[in-house]
């Protein structure tokens, strides 16, 4: 055997036994790992942020270990096992890349690409043929905001539904912003009122999103390096107001304005 299958053997013999001898491991259930394998899943992605290859190797063992436990979960159920999950896998590999493995329905030919685009449009075409009505049905409920609403506007950009140009998506944004403005309520706003502010703040940000993917920027990555970069900057604001013995609490805003500017010379 390679070297990899001797260790997923290996992965599974342990996992045989944690389900077996372990009281943590013997009590869990699909249900009660779906949130540990949410953390998991964003603990990898903090390793891909900080181009960390050993912490990447690390949670990717962690997200892989919660694969074979749910393979193993399903198994005692008698609903599947991990040699399933693997097939299924590579059923699907070979049958959602026709251009390299052939196109069963027209005689194993293939199918002939020229782009990425090409073969993301295939890909999708073949989704909608196995199993979907809607080529949005791809898109997970439980996404955060933010990726969903990318995910959404890529699956509708592969039948067509797509703007033309960076350019027609801005005028979109600047359109949105007018609305967003026009029905911003500066004192008291009613329920309706909010709830139309509310929707409207929605499509400024749809629209921003989709513009970030004319500009072939991942919006959720950007916005994580702002969070990241205001955290720090106002963590050194802190600092620099312990220095003079205050608290930003004591500080008036024009204060504060002033350590921030100190604090972005620092953190840029």
């Amino acid at each position: 055997m390679s070297p990899a299958q001797v260790a997923f053997d290996r992965l599974l013999h342990i996992m045989n036994e944690l389900r077996e001898q372990c009281p943590w491991d013997r009590k869990q259930t699909i249900e009660t790992l779906r949130l540990l394998t949410i953390e998991e899943t964003y603990e990898l992605a903090d390793a891909i942020d900080k181009k960390d290859m050993k912490l990447l190797k690390e949670e990717i063992g962690d997200v892989l270990l919660h694969m074979v436990f749910y393979s193993k979960i399903a198994e005692e159920q008698e609903a599947f096992n991990i040699s399933d999950v693997i097939n299924t896998l590579c059923d699907k590999l070979i049958r959602r890349h026709p251009h390299i493995y052939g196109d069963p329905e027209n005689g194993g030919k293939l199918v002939q690409v020229t782009s990425e685009a090409d073969v993301k449009h295939n890909w999708e075409q073949i989704k909608m043929k196995e199993r979907k009505k809607s080529v949005l049905e791809g898109v997970p409920a439980s996404l955060p905001a933010v990726v969903k609403a990318y995910r959404i506007q890529d699956k509708a950009k592969q039948v067509g539904f797509e703007w033309e140009n960076k350019a027609d998506v801005w005028k979109k944004v600047e359109e949105e912003l007018e609305e967003l403005r026009q029905y911003t309520v500066e004192d008291a706003p009613t329920p309706e009122q909010k709830e139309k502010m509310g929707q409207e703040f929605g499509d400024v940000m749809f629209s921003l999103i989709n513009y970030s993917r004319f500009l072939e920027l991942d919006p959720e990555a950007a916005l994580e390096k702002t969070n990241k970069k205001f955290i720090a900057r106002f963590k050194l604001m802190e600092e620099f107001a312990l220095e003079e013995k205050r608290s930003l609490k004591e500080m008036s805003l024009s204060e504060m304005d002033a350590l921030w500017n100190r604090a972005k010379i620092v953190y840029r």
